[in-house]
């Protein structure tokens, strides 16, 4: 079950806390706001590839959407996900498609969206049980 909570007090900007019960250890985001996503309540800067066994901080530490290469999306065709959710900040931004090309010929589905979406869509997704990957962009 998914309860959403808007503004939490105390906070700045809009925040949301997102409460997903999982007993097993799997990452999900349990809240986001401005400057930051909360992964199982641990608050974390943005820049970081999230998937229901892994939580990497290091390989897109401060990434922003402008210096993303085909590199990355080499990194995260690695992880063999069957999707992954590439989150863009407060506004969405697709980035070029020959950037992306690692996940299409690999047949990994891409999905683009704001940050707050891909924190919703990716615990969605991990409930279910799919091989899911979200990259979070600073």
């Amino acid at each position: 079950m998914i309860l959403l909570e808007p503004d939490c007090p105390g906070k700045q900007g809009p925040a949301l806390k997102l409460h997903l019960n999982s007993p097993d250890g799997r990452y999900q985001f349990t809240g986001y706001g401005d400057d930051h996503v909360l992964v199982n309540d641990q608050r974390l800067g943005f820049g970081l590839v999230v998937g229901p066994r892994l939580l990497d901080q290091e390989t897109f530490r401060s990434l922003v959407f402008e210096a993303l290469e085909v590199a990355h999306f080499e990194w995260l065709r690695q992880q063999q996900a069957e999707i992954v959710l590439l989150g863009t900040g407060a506004r969405l931004r697709f980035p070029h498609p020959s950037l992306t090309r690692p996940l299409m010929e690999a047949g990994i589905g891409l999905e683009v969206m704001d940050t707050g979406a891909a924190c919703r869509t990716y615990n969605l997704l991990a409930s279910e049980g799919r091989k899911v990957l979200v990259a979070i962009l600073a």
